[in-house]
């Protein structure tokens, strides 16, 4: 129960925490709630951790979330630049604040978790998820990645409002052949490690407290299956003493039937496993092109890893060492003591001093690539400006994907921004057109 993290939106009935004593509930990309608000995510995250009060331990849930440039699920949340944008500023005191902004409105949720940083190196602009990664270059990624990994954690992570962060995707992300997402990094182990370990090395020694796996392969082998770079490298090289947990059903990619993914994922090092699908879905078959493919839920991952233990397949030794490190973390975030939303932390998402931040975190991320005639700074004066571009007047499109949803929303989804069109007529005369 404990290694099992289960979609928010997979859930049928709410006492399956009780009756299997879950470890950790997400909310992923797309999961929805009724109220979207700071009040309404407070009150959802409670009343979940009111089920696993009424487990035989009482061990508390875990609640995780895609965090990934502010708390970008909530509606009245402060929304900071993507990574892309912060990792031009080059300046890890800003993303740490950033960080620290997330994590008190994260906390003031009632959730504890987010999956963030991002620590891909990106080495082809052709990949869908260039945008979440703060550079092509090690060293910034490692700089800033680290920054903000200290934002969130606050160096104690028993504070009221610090949250663990999750460093991702673990590894070789952003350099996967041609760009392709999910796709194979196909390079050497010096490569590997002087490009795409640097981010790693450097949160580990800030004090991530959880890692997660990546969708891509190795030189044509699973990350999510990987025993040498989860535990050779990462847990006994590296010295990892948190937790790592799956992406998105991202243990189903790997060869063979369900039961088999779990043994090789949880033999291989995976602590804890990311399920989007529930008894709903338990007969659900769907096609896919490799043929009919049925979805996966967490009563299958819990009934199939109990099997693989009493065959001998899967050692009770590796079971007791995930079990353990997810419940030292509970333990560091003083989660025993947390059962409820923070009230005080919860009246300041949004405030206007987190909005200063962003801000702050806007103007330094701009970068000015062409100025001809100095058009630039806007003359107060000037008799007609040409401004083009359908996102010009669209808060959605500027804020970009993992924002209100996973790929983002148009139009004008949160509160409190100012899109470009409305900002250049605040900044020049009403007479201009």
């Amino acid at each position: 129960g404990q290694m099992t993290q289960i979609d928010y939106m997979a859930f049928t009935d709410f006492s399956d925490i009780e009756k299997y004593s879950i470890g950790s509930v997400l909310w992923g990309g797309n999961s929805e709630i009724a109220d979207l608000s700071p009040e309404g995510w407070s009150k959802v995250a409670d009343e979940l951790q009111s089920h696993s009060q009424k487990t035989r331990l009482q061990i508390p849930l875990l609640f995780g979330i895609d965090a990934v440039h502010g708390h970008n699920n909530v509606d009245g949340a402060v929304v900071f630049p993507h990574n892309v944008g912060l990792g031009c500023t080059r300046n890890p005191e800003l993303v740490e604040k950033a960080a620290r902004i997330t994590a008190e409105e994260i906390a003031g949720t009632g959730i504890h978790w987010t999956f963030a940083p991002c620590v891909a190196v990106a080495r082809n602009e052709r990949w869908g998820r260039t945008y979440e990664s703060f550079s092509e270059d090690p060293e910034i990624v490692a700089m800033l990645g680290a920054a903000a990994v200290r934002g969130f954690e606050k160096g104690n992570l028993a504070a009221n409002d610090a949250v663990l962060s999750c460093t991702k995707h673990y590894m070789g992300d952003g350099g996967t052949t041609n760009g392709k997402d999910q796709g194979d990094t196909e390079v050497d182990e010096e490569t590997l490690r002087r490009i795409h370990m640097p981010g790693y090395v450097e949160a580990l020694k800030a004090g991530t407290g959880s890692i997660m796996a990546s969708y891509n392969t190795w030189n044509g082998e699973k990350l999510h299956g990987h025993k040498y770079l989860l535990t050779d490298v990462l847990k006994n090289e590296l010295g990892f003493k948190g937790f790592i947990v799956s992406d998105w059903a991202a243990i189903d990619q790997l060869p063979g039937d369900y039961k088999s993914d779990i043994e090789h994922s949880i033999n291989a090092g995976m602590d804890m496993v990311m399920i989007p699908n529930g008894p709903r879905e338990q007969d659900v078959v769907e096609e896919t092109a490799n043929g009919p493919v049925k979805k996966n839920t967490y009563l299958d991952f819990i009934n199939y890893t109990k099997e693989l233990v009493e065959e001998g397949k899967t050692p009770m030794s590796r079971i007791d060492d995930a079990v353990s490190r997810i419940l030292k973390v509970k333990y560091d975030l003083d989660l025993f003591n947390k059962l409820t939303t923070d009230k005080e932390l919860l009246s300041k998402v949004g405030s206007q001093e987190h909005r200063e931040i962003a801000k702050e975190c806007v103007r330094e991320s701009l970068v000015l690539l062409k100025n001809e005639n100095q058009t630039l700074p806007l003359s107060k004066t000037a008799d007609r400006i040409h401004l083009a571009g359908s996102g010009a007047d669209n808060i959605g499109m500027m804020c970009g994907g993992w924002t209100i949803s996973w790929q983002g929303e148009s139009g004008n989804v949160i509160n409190g921004g100012t899109t470009i069109l409305n900002a250049f007529k605040n900044t020049v005369s009403p007479e201009t057109k």
